[in-house]
């Protein structure tokens, strides 16, 4: 079988400008393009597990089954098409071309799936304004074939599904705690259909947009600001039995790079004329440079930037003392 990882895709693919386009203005941006649901259901094949020969729930699946679910939760409004980001192209052959030289392959003899594939789909007629932006109800998920065992007989599968608003200003994605469920495993469409819609129910929507629009009201000076982005900077160095003491962070650092270059220069989220910033505009500096990060670890990253902006809100309206902000 021919395997090729993470070539372009343009390259790749017959009729690309049909199948892949490419925005700037993307909810993930790091190693990932962009794909139709039905590039996904009738051009991409469906591994399956090798010692058994059973089929994986397919990307398609995953993204139209949870589409299906949120139009049936949400009856008044329509769901928007999904906006599907993916990597890690897999390309192979069909068993009437094994051993075929690879420029003579003729197209209906190449196969290809893809490892990595996340999507997004807006509620577009829910919009809430928060602190002066307007943020779309947004429901996604995430599965990498990578965090699966295929080699090995038929076992639960992994899948991340959240659901919580995209920022329309800048499309980042604000997720909350309860609106992210990042250790689905199931083993057909039936569970996953459960998982998905029990995760839909349960999300706190108007806890959510009450603990963004607090953000809002707390600021940090310029001071407080480059104390922050150099105990950011610290945390990345600690010994983990240090780290285990201190609130996780978990943005790397060259988007902790960004997030300052961002304080400057982001045309929405900038500091005012004195330096300060309030933590509604840092927790959008931190989701902005979470698009850098890969599908793997997006939607838990985005968690953990509401999590840090939440704890320091925290600190800041009780008085309590925060090793970020305090020496």
């Amino acid at each position: 079988m021919e395997l090729v990882v993470n070539s372009p895709l343009q390259n790749q693919i017959v009729g690309g400008e049909e199948i892949v386009s490419n925005t700037s203005r993307n909810f993930i941006e790091a190693n990932t393009k962009q794909v139709t649901l039905e590039h996904l259901r009738k051009d991409c094949i469906i591994p399956v597990f090798a010692k058994d020969n059973e089929s994986t729930i397919s990307h398609y699946q995953f993204v139209q089954k949870t589409r299906e679910i949120a139009q049936d939760l949400f009856p008044e409004f329509q769901v928007a098409e999904p906006d599907i980001r993916i990597s890690h192209l897999i390309k192979g052959r069909i068993p009437s071309a094994i051993g075929k030289p690879a420029k003579e392959l003729l197209e209906h003899e190449k196969t290809l799936y893809y490892e990595r594939c996340a999507f997004v789909m807006e509620i577009p007629e829910v919009v809430e304004n928060v602190n002066g932006n307007n943020l779309a109800l947004t429901i996604g998920g995430v599965r990498a074939y990578n965090q699966e065992n295929l080699f090995s007989k038929k076992s639960p599968e992994k899948f991340k599904v959240f659901i919580g608003f995209k920022n329309m200003v800048c499309t980042n994605l604000c997720i909350s705690t309860d609106g992210l469920a990042n250790q689905i495993k199931v083993t057909d469409v039936d569970q996953l259909s459960f998982a998905v819609e029990g995760l839909l129910q349960q999300y706190d929507r108007e806890h959510h947009l009450g603990l963004m629009e607090r953000m809002s009201r707390y600021l940090i000076t310029e001071e407080q600001f480059a104390h922050f982005v150099g105990k950011l900077r610290m945390y990345q160095f600690m010994d983990k039995s240090e780290q285990k003491k201190l609130f996780p962070v978990s943005l790397n650092d060259g988007q902790i790079n960004t997030v300052v270059k961002n304080y400057y220069s982001c045309p929405n989220f900038k500091r005012s004329d004195d330096g300060s910033i309030n933590l509604w505009k840092l927790y959008n500096l931190f989701t902005e440079a979470n698009k850098s990060s890969y599908i793997d670890n997006n939607f838990e990253r985005s968690v953990n930037a509401y999590e840090l902006t939440n704890n320091l809100v925290n600190s800041l309206q009780s008085g309590a003392r925060n090793w970020f902000l305090h020496n």
